[in-house]
């Protein structure tokens, strides 16, 4: 069977996805060179192509101004690792200038950052999100396109649960690259973290479920629709005890709220009679009170929702060396040291060990809160012109969709209580989905 030129490509893009997925994520500085490499070539494949070039024009012209934004956001993170003179370094960012004037020996140049090789990758892969997206503008510009994207991550995040479970039910072992021990009593499968594995299957969870809103609206005649909603409704499952076995309190706390979005608007707002959607979250409802309440026992159907429970608990402790609550204040005092223009991205660990000399076996990378975080490294400069990017490109009126809702609530709760938007596919993930569920293809 010969594909067709818009399954060759998006295929291609497929596997750089999964290439993102297994290497947990693409959270480090080898997996952003290459995919930031796999991205490029991509892309320019696709310039190869008339029509996509044309797609390309169009979008360009319809979001010129956020565009040039997100690029001048480029040219600010290159400042951000460019030595500078000390005198001028001075100017720019004086709490820099204090630390390096406690070393020994004469320094004549400096760059705003504290770690300029990892805030070099991040530029890499804040470049690579925007190649993502004029990709998926290219490529992607039918429902059947969507349809056939959800039905990709549908079946990724079926696998990837599949994989996380039985390593979880086999005492989550290390396996070559793959570090579980992290978390013997979750699941994680090719991720570190298991709030990102969680965040990850949400994002598998409203693909498959689009794809049953699609077919339940769908009127076709094709025998095969009736076992393509067989497979969907098995991922489901998978995806569903992934979540649910994942013990994230900010995953699971997401998931209540899609389920919850969900009911409303299959009960209130849709239009359309069938029973399809509802039955599936009953099911979803029954699974997770079946395996949480009779295998994990009951107080973990409530207890996994408090997300910050940890949090509370470890304030009015003695025994917490360096909470998490700790961290997070520690991040917000350092805000008025380099408001203006941050201290790079990826440089939040070399800032922690600056300033907390006897840290024992403990220390931080992330500061518990990508808000706080992303002003941090960005500076107020910084973090005004993505945020402007951001939103003259997707706060539009044609972008208020019930899927982009659910996303946004996802993106408010992540960006004040975790760090899995510092993570590349989590990055990518919401891209997509702000983009190809938006009312116009523009």
């Amino acid at each position: 069977m010969q594909l067709s030129k818009n399954k060759k490509y998006q295929y291609l893009f497929f596997s750089i996805l999964t290439v993102y997925t297994i290497f947990n994520g693409g959270n480090s500085n080898l997996s952003i060179q290459i995919n930031f490499i796999l991205v490029c070539f991509l892309f320019l494949f696709c310039l190869k192509d008339k029509n996509y070039n044309a797609h390309l024009i169009k979008f360009y012209k319809n979001n010129q101004k956020s565009m040039l934004i997100y690029i001048l956001f480029i040219f600010y993170l290159l400042f951000q690792i460019v030595p500078l003179p000390i005198e001028t370094l001075k100017i720019f960012s004086p709490e820099k200038f204090k630390i390096i004037s406690k070393f020994e020996g004469e320094i004549s140049n400096s760059p705003i950052s504290l770690a300029p090789s990892n805030s070099f990758f991040q530029i890499l892969n804040y470049a690579t999100l925007l190649i993502v997206l004029l990709i998926i503008k290219m490529i992607f510009y039918t429902d059947k396109h969507r349809i056939r994207f959800n039905l990709f991550l549908s079946f990724l995040g079926f696998i990837t649960s599949i994989i996380a479970i039985t390593f979880y039910l086999n005492g989550n072992p290390d396996i070559l690259i793959f570090k579980n021990s992290s978390y013997r009593n979750a699941s994680t499968g090719f991720f570190i973290n298991r709030t990102v594995f969680a965040v990850f299957l949400l994002f598998s969870l409203i693909s498959s479920l689009e794809i049953l809103r699609y077919l339940q609206t769908k009127i076709s005649k094709k025998n095969d629709n009736f076992f393509l909603k067989i497979y969907v409704r098995l991922f489901i499952i998978f995806i569903t005890i992934g979540i649910i076995t994942s013990f994230s309190r900010i995953g699971n706390f997401l998931f209540l709220i899609t389920i919850i979005f969900y009911l409303f608007n299959e009960y209130i707002y849709s239009k359309n009679k069938s029973n399809s959607i509802k039955y599936i979250i009953i099911l979803i409802l029954f699974i997770d009170i079946l395996i949480l309440g009779f295998y994990f026992g009951g107080s973990k159907i409530i207890d996994r929702f408090y997300f910050l429970k940890n949090e509370f608990a470890e304030i009015y402790s003695d025994d917490i060396y360096l909470s998490r609550i700790d961290i997070a204040k520690f991040s917000l005092v350092q805000l008025k040291n380099f408001l203006f223009f941050g201290y790079g991205p990826g440089s939040f660990e070399i800032l922690f060990q600056i300033s907390y000399f006897d840290l024992r076996s403990l220390y931080a990378n992330h500061a518990h809160s990508d808000i706080i975080e992303f002003i941090g490294e960005f500076g107020l400069v910084g973090f005004i012109l993505i945020v402007l990017s951001s939103m003259i490109f997707f706060i539009k009126k044609n972008s208020y969709t019930f899927i982009n809702m659910i996303i946004m609530s996802y993106i408010m709760i992540i960006l004040f209580f975790d760090f899995s938007m510092h993570i590349p596919l989590i990055q990518i993930m919401i891209i997509i989905f702000l983009t190809l569920n938006k009312k116009k293809f523009s």
